[in-house]
């Protein structure tokens, strides 16, 4: 089995003194916060590292959230994040349409229940850690399926040692050693 490193969530605004908030808000939770300033960085770390859920400020310099999102959304590797958009502009229904239109789950404006932002990232991890948990199931049934195939194989063929060699085989991936 193996080792896993806690849930991160990708905290994106352009000011530190509202992602120091975040991190305040999310205290506690079993998650590894990484805040970036930028959608420039947040598509840099999104290269490299995989996220349970994207806190994105809907209004920053350069590329604003919405046209972040909307890279996020485009790349295989990144479009099953849930973003959720955090904005201190008072609700306007058309900027968040816009928000869903750009692959949002929610959009939240400020200020906002703090506990309902810790909820709402909780169902999120709880989510990707669900997701991971079955994506390590289903490599491990895979693995255990090709195992059974080769010893079939092995048993079915008429090498004096296959009954030998099978067993070393399944015993193999009993322990998790699978080659």
């Amino acid at each position: 089995m193996t080792t896993r490193q806690p849930a991160r969530v990708l905290a994106v605004d352009d000011r530190r003194d509202n992602l120091l908030a975040l991190q305040a808000i999310l205290e506690g939770l079993p998650i590894e916060i990484v805040s970036v300033t930028s959608g420039e960085d947040a598509l840099k770390r999104l290269l490299v590292e995989d996220y349970a859920v994207i806190l994105l400020d809907a209004h920053m310099p350069g590329m604003d959230g919405f046209e972040t999102a909307g890279h996020v959304k485009q790349r295989e590797r990144t479009r099953h994040i849930p973003i959720l958009f955090l904005t201190a502009v008072d609700y306007d229904p058309h900027l968040a349409f816009r928000g869903y239109q750009a692959g949002a789950v929610d959009y939240i404006t400020k200020p906002f229940d703090p506990w309902v932002l810790r909820s709402k990232v909780a169902v999120f991890v709880d989510l990707w850690t669900m997701h991971t948990q079955l994506a390590e199931r289903a490599a491990e049934c895979g693995s255990l399926r090709a195992a059974v195939d080769d010893a079939l194989e092995l048993l079915d063929s008429s090498d004096p040692t296959a009954t030998e060699r099978a067993r070393e085989r399944l015993a193999a991936v009993r322990s998790a050693r699978v080659r």
